[in-house]
């Protein structure tokens, strides 16, 4: 068989110096690599180191120097994957709507091989909401996309939007490239919840609590990446995520996601519960806004279903379920009671005690517990990477 062929599409972002090291691991794992340059992406990287390192010619115009034409088709022909790395705004938003006026954009309207794509961008521009909604329209459209980071940024400023290193990039296109003969979960059903569940008290005020959403969002990425069906409900977050494969349905309150939950629950396959649901919602619900009459207002609250629960007494013994902890305290000993009395297959644990794990942050720091008795601490890590780590353990178990 011929060695698999990576084409990799560089633009014009201060992270095209990553670019070379990317080339070298591809050709060490036995790949064959092409470049093909935006024409501001040399003032980043030299055309030549790339060409040095990949053995192959640099693409760059349409027309090259000595006259001839670079046919975009059949360098797209070539190519069993396209990796545009780093993926800038501007050509983001060239791939989302159409616009083809350089070599590289001809090549991606001509690609019928996969494309991935790993932004990288300053932090106000990654977290843009037009950015958003782009990288929406090309997952729509079959792209994958590699997230980008947490870290230190050009700019100085700290926070997403550092193009993910060259390892995390090489072992998503080896993932891709040869997920034929070991991706489990191609086809499988997989539920998913995220976020909290907000309680109201009247017209303007809740009970709820930090969750942002970011784990549960997290898990539903790296499933549809290794070719799941997913159905994620997630409670109120600002977070969004668009793909071929899954079903977002948006839930406010704990009642709302426990009947969502029922309607899907029993056709899945796997079930991964990382939804903050409020433990209790007030008894009673005043129609109107709750006046400041007096220096004290007591509420009283009842029990809000226990949704993991209902879904580990119902599941089957070819469904797998995943339910996750956030303690403060004897959190080994509550976890462990949690992974038992609702019939867990394995129980997520994280604690408000590790800085940087949590709600709301983009890292977390977790210890996997099994109904086979093993415990599996993972160091601190970003969302994504813990994501991964998660379906890893569950595909471990499993085989």
């Amino acid at each position: 068989m011929r060695s698999k062929r990576v084409l990799i599409g560089v633009t014009a972002g201060i992270a095209a110096y990553k670019i070379p090291l990317l080339v070298r691991l591809l050709k060490k794992q036995g790949l064959e690599v092409r470049c093909i340059m935006t024409p501001d992406a040399k003032e980043f990287v030299s055309p030549l180191v790339l060409s040095t390192l990949s053995g192959n010619p640099v693409f760059s115009d349409l027309i090259s120097d000595d006259k001839t034409w670079n046919n975009h088709v059949s360098i797209a022909e070539w190519a069993d994957c396209f990796l545009i790395a780093p993926l800038t705004a501007n050509t983001l938003a060239k791939m989302a709507n159409g616009i083809c006026d350089n070599l590289l954009m001809s090549v991606y309207f001509s690609m019928k091989g996969t494309t991935i794509v790993a932004p990288a961008m300053d932090l106000d521009m990654y977290q843009h909401q037009t950015v958003f909604r782009n990288l929406e329209l090309i997952q729509n459209d079959g792209v994958l996309v590699i997230p980008a980071e947490f870290g230190e940024l050009a700019s100085g400023l700290v926070g997403p939007g550092r193009m993910a290193e060259p390892e995390k990039i090489f072992n998503d296109v080896n993932e891709l490239l040869f997920s034929e003969s070991k991706n489990y979960f191609a086809g499988k059903q997989v539920l998913i919840t995220a976020g909290p569940t907000y309680e109201s008290l009247d017209p303007v005020r809740f009970i709820g609590n930090h969750s942002s959403g970011k784990m549960g969002f997290a898990l539903a990425e790296v499933f549809l990446k290794r070719g799941a069906l997913v159905k994620l409900i997630a409670g109120p977050t600002n977070l969004t995520l668009a793909h071929k494969n899954l079903d977002l349905i948006h839930v406010v309150s704990a009642d709302d996601m426990f009947n969502e939950v029922k309607n899907y629950w029993k056709e899945q396959d796997f079930g991964v519960f990382s939804a903050a649901v409020a433990d209790y919602r007030p008894k009673h619900l005043s129609i109107d806004k709750i006046k400041k009459k007096s220096n004290e207002l007591s509420l009283e609250l009842i029990k809000n279903p226990d949704i993991l629960k209902w879904a580990g007494e119902v599941k089957t013994d070819a469904q797998f379920l995943v339910g996750f902890a956030l303690e403060t305290s004897n959190e080994l000993e509550n976890a462990s009671l949690k992974l038992e009395n609702k019939n867990l297959d394995c129980i997520v644990l994280n604690s408000l005690q590790d800085k940087g794990a949590g709600f709301a942050s983009d890292t977390n720091k977790v210890t996997i517990l099994d109904k086979r008795k093993n415990k599996t601490e993972f160091s601190l890590k970003s969302k994504y990477e813990i994501a991964e780590e998660i379906v890893l353990h569950i595909e471990e178990m499993i085989s």
